[in-house]
Formats: C-alpha cells, sequence, structure tokens
C-alpha cells in the first residue's frame, strides 16, 4: 500500500515521500495514529496544502524535544530487583520499568519512547536509547541493582557489582616437563 508520510519515520522516510509499506502496518500504525494518510489524489492535494501548517508543528515538537534531551543528557535511573548470586534478575526489566524511573526522576515520557533491543535480566548499567522525536533520541543509563547501596558502587565503578571475577582457591600451576613418550624424535 502507498502512503504519503506526514511525519518522519525512522527507516521509513521523511515528511512528504510516498513510500510502499506492507498493508497491515499502514493499517494498523501509520494511518490510526496519523502518522501517515493513503495515496490517492485527493489526499496528495490536502497533504500539499497543508504541508506548511506540518512542518511548522514538526518543527515545534523538536524543538521542544530537545528541550527535553537537554535535561536527559547524561542522566542514570536505578531500578531495583531482586537476583541471584551470579547477577542474574527474577523476571527482567522492561520498557515500562524505565519509562516510570525517568518519570520519577522529573521528566515524562511513556514506555513507547524507550527503545530496547533486549530485553534486561542482568544487574549493572545499561545504555538506553530514548526517542522523544523522530530526529531527536537521547541516551539514559539504567542502573539495574540489588539494593541502594549496590546502585551506588555500580555507578562508582562503572560496571557491574556482580561482574567482579570471584578470586578462586587454585594452587599454582607446576612447569610442564618433557615427558619420554615425545614421538616427534628418533626411538
Amino acid at each position: 500500500m502507498e502512503v504519503i508520510l506526514l511525519e518522519r519515520i525512522e527507516k521509513l522516510g521523511q515528511m512528504g515521500d510516498v513510500v510502499n509499506v506492507k498493508t497491515g502496518f499502514a493499517r494498523n500504525y501509520l494511518l490510526p495514529q496519523n502518522k501517515a494518510l493513503r495515496k490517492t489524489k485527493q489526499n496528495l492535494s490536502r497533504f500539499e496544502s497543508e504541508r506548511a501548517q506540518l512542518e511548522a508543528d514538526n518543527l515545534t515538537r523538536k524543538n521542544e524535544a530537545e528541550n527535553i534531551a537537554g535535561k536527559l543528557e547524561n542522566m542514570n535511573v536505578t531500578i531495583l530487583r531482586a537476583a541471584g548470586e551470579t547477577g542474574q534478575l527474577y523476571g527482567s526489566v522492561t520498557s515500562r520499568d524505565i519509562a516510570e524511573s525517568v518519570t520519577k526522576a522529573g521528566i515524562s515520557i511513556n514506555k513507547n519512547q524507550v527503545i530496547l533491543n533486549r530485553a534486561l535480566k542482568v544487574l549493572g548499567l545499561e545504555p538506553i536509547r530514548i526517542s522523544l522525536h523522530p530526529e531527536v533520541s537521547v541516551e539514559v543509563t539504567a542502573n539495574i541493582a540489588r539494593n541502594k547501596e549496590e546502585a551506588e558502587q555500580q555507578l562508582s565503578q562503572g560496571y557491574a557489582v556482580s561482574a567482579v571475577p570471584v578470586e578462586e582457591d587454585r594452587q599454582p600451576e607446576k612447569a610442564s616437563t618433557p615427558s619420554s613418550d615425545n614421538t616427534d624424535g628418533p626411538h
């Protein structure tokens, strides 16, 4: 299905581009959220008449997003979770958890703005991308820990506390001596 984009969509196109997308993506996402219009002569003329207003609205939203991005820059949010001795979480940290932590820190975002490429299932410091606008995104550090003391320790050290290698009781390795069953030389 061909659609006219009403805003920039990551990995798809810029405002005003006519792109071919799968029907389900258009019907279930782009059209209901007013991110695109079906490509018809009537919609093309409607878009051209409204283009200046759409670009002005987009610029306003982008400027607001850049202001918020300035506040979010280098932000660390602490998320406390139960975990085993190896640092494996009992469950996982979701985009909702991160959005709630950022909102508690004073900047309101929703879970749809948090971009997670994988499930967060271990303790540690994780960089999280937050998309505030199609053209503005910022990185926030999620500090996943068992308690506040551990979170502060992770933040100061820069890595997960549970990731510290544990010294094992090892006996020093013996120097290798040549054995008598060497097959390389003549017998």
